[in-house]
């Protein structure tokens, strides 16, 4: 094969990979914010206190500005994100094979704990985390940075 055969390959390979990761985020932004605000509501519906700030909702438009966000905390995002991302997928199955609707809302405060606490440990807040979420999903280029961070994170 040629290096301009390989060039070209690479070049559509790495279009395709980093498409499939900033669809991963997507995808991680909406059940992320299922259970962090999912949570609040069903926590409010049996008639609790939900005025604690961890579980107050992040507005609906990010107010960091992609330009200014310091690689220190774009690998902060990445590291915290990982986490969450583990925390999910590993009570997935028992999510869903719950028997009862207070089983499953006792595993999705325990998912949303664990998540929170994750975030926090990585040296974020819970909104400065869901705004970066938020940008790496509506804007393209910082889509881009962190889908390479989360790539060189995974190496």
């Amino acid at each position: 094969m040629t290096p301009k055969v390989k060039n070209f390959i690479r070049h559509y390979f790495d279009a395709f990979r980093s498409k499939k990761l900033r669809q991963l985020i997507a995808i991680l932004g909406i059940v992320t914010a299922v259970c962090f605000w999912g949570i609040g509501d069903a926590i409010a519906s049996e008639g609790l206190d939900v005025s604690s700030p961890t579980l107050e909702a992040a507005p609906n438009r990010p107010t960091l500005d992609t330009n200014t966000i310091p690689s220190a905390k774009v690998s902060q995002f990445v590291g915290a994100y990982l986490q969450v991302l583990r925390h999910i997928e590993g009570r997935q199955q028992e999510l869903l094979l719950a028997p009862t609707s207070l089983e499953s809302q006792r595993i999705e405060r325990e998912i949303e704990s664990a998540s929170i606490a994750a975030i926090e440990q990585a040296g974020l807040t819970k909104q400065e985390y869901l705004q970066m979420l938020s940008l790496a999903n509506i804007d393209p280029e910082f889509g881009e940075r962190i889908a390479a961070a989360i790539q060189e994170e995974k190496k």
